[in-house]
């Protein structure tokens, strides 16, 4: 696996999720996760509640591969960033060990000035040191 600067990679993950320009969000996307990458999202606890009450066992959310990655952070740029209302940004520095990096992240709500929710980030890195699974837990 190359050398990871977890910070750098960690600076390109949360800047994806803000990125106006279609274009460079897919761009990033590929360049960022392994082509079958999987993200790996438990779901706010009242969308988990809503999900065992129709009878699941789990609520787990996924998007594999480029094409629903790209289709995954795009809804959620234009759900929380294009309005203005959210920014994601980093909270806590990433931990790298081996082929994990773990971090802590905002959702930041411009119009009131403070974070408004977030979660924790576990990312396992494939031989190429592009993510190949993004467990992620909204707090």
């Amino acid at each position: 696996m190359p050398a990871i600067d977890p910070q750098s990679l960690i600076d390109r993950y949360i800047g994806v999720w803000n990125e106006p320009d279609p274009g460079a969000r897919r761009k990033t996307v590929h360049d960022l996760w392994a082509e079958d990458g999987l993200h790996i999202l438990r779901p706010p606890q009242e969308m988990h509640d809503k999900a065992v009450g129709l009878g699941f066992t789990t609520a787990v959310l996924e998007a594999r591969g480029h094409e629903e990655l790209c289709a995954r952070v795009e809804r959620a740029y234009e759900d929380f960033v294009a309005p203005g209302t959210y920014l994601f940004r980093v909270q806590e520095a990433p931990v790298l060990l081996r082929d994990v990096i773990t971090f802590r992240w905002e959702s930041y709500n411009r119009q009131e000035g403070r974070a408004a929710g977030g979660g924790r980030e576990f990312l396992v890195l494939g031989e190429d040191g592009r993510i190949r699974l993004d467990y992620q837990f909204v707090e």
